[in-house]
């Protein structure tokens, strides 16, 4: 997993290297290289380039959030960034 992300609490940590983070993470990886889905970054002062991606937002997002279904959060996040021609 390359994060540019610092992951201070255990429970980040524990997400990360758990089976359902690599598995929310490889499907983050595929919908951002899918041209399908609108996966721009976004600005983030807190960041060390002024950028956050879009695989580090959801990742931290679901990583900070213990009762998220992260199977169901990423269903959901596919609908709301497809692109609709």
């Amino acid at each position: 997993m390359n994060s540019s992300r610092v992951y201070t609490t255990q429970r980040a940590k524990d997400f990360l290297t758990s089976a359902e983070g690599i598995a929310a993470h490889a499907d983050l990886e595929a919908m951002e290289k899918d041209k399908g889905y609108k996966t721009v970054s976004t600005y983030s002062p807190a960041s060390e380039n002024g950028v956050l991606l879009f695989i580090d937002r959801h990742m931290n997002y679901l990583s900070s959030h213990a009762s998220v279904n992260a199977s169901q959060y990423i269903s959901n996040l596919r609908l709301v960034t497809k692109i609709r021609f």
